[in-house]
């Protein structure tokens, strides 16, 4: 067996054993960022006017998350990870990416992050990412291509994972 292939099995069987889904770490992260934020304010590194710009991610984020749930709901396709959709969604928010959930999340958090300034806010957006990264979208992927096929890796080839 390929190693990337028994590293996915590991990573799916981790992830689908607690059944832990994305947006219960999502309200995880975002609790740390505000707690350590004001229990642990390493160096502040972003000031007013700059920390505004935050409050555009915190705008577009929830949006994307939304809209692609609306659209899963609309489709009558599950959301949950480990579950087996029954359509590939390629309209609304997954035009521009192939997990606008993941991306509105982090883009929420990278908002909250900016708005608060200080370094330890930065840190929880890119660890929630690579999170993603290694316990979720590997096995969506895997999973989307097993079950569509080609349609799905021409999906693939014209938009991006996250932007």
């Amino acid at each position: 067996m390929h190693v990337s292939q028994r590293l996915l099995d590991v990573r799916r069987a981790l992830t689908m054993k607690s059944k832990i889904r994305p947006d219960i770490y999502f309200i995880v992260f975002l609790a740390l960022s505000i707690i350590f934020h004001f229990g642990l304010p390493i160096k502040k590194a972003l000031f007013p006017p700059y920390t505004y710009v935050g409050w555009v991610f915190i705008a577009v984020g929830p949006v994307l998350i939304i809209w692609s749930d609306l659209l899963f709901k609309k489709m009558k396709t599950t959301v949950k990870p480990y579950e087996q959709p029954t359509k590939l969604l390629i309209s609304g928010p997954f035009r521009i990416s192939r997990h606008p959930m993941y991306l509105g999340m982090v883009l929420l958090l990278l908002g909250v992050a900016i708005v608060h300034g200080t370094l330890i806010s930065f840190l929880f957006p890119v660890v929630f990412g690579i999170l993603m990264e290694l316990l979720f979208i590997p096995f969506e992927e895997t999973n989307l291509e097993r079950i569509f096929g080609k349609q799905y890796l021409k999906y693939k080839q014209k938009v991006r994972r996250w932007i």
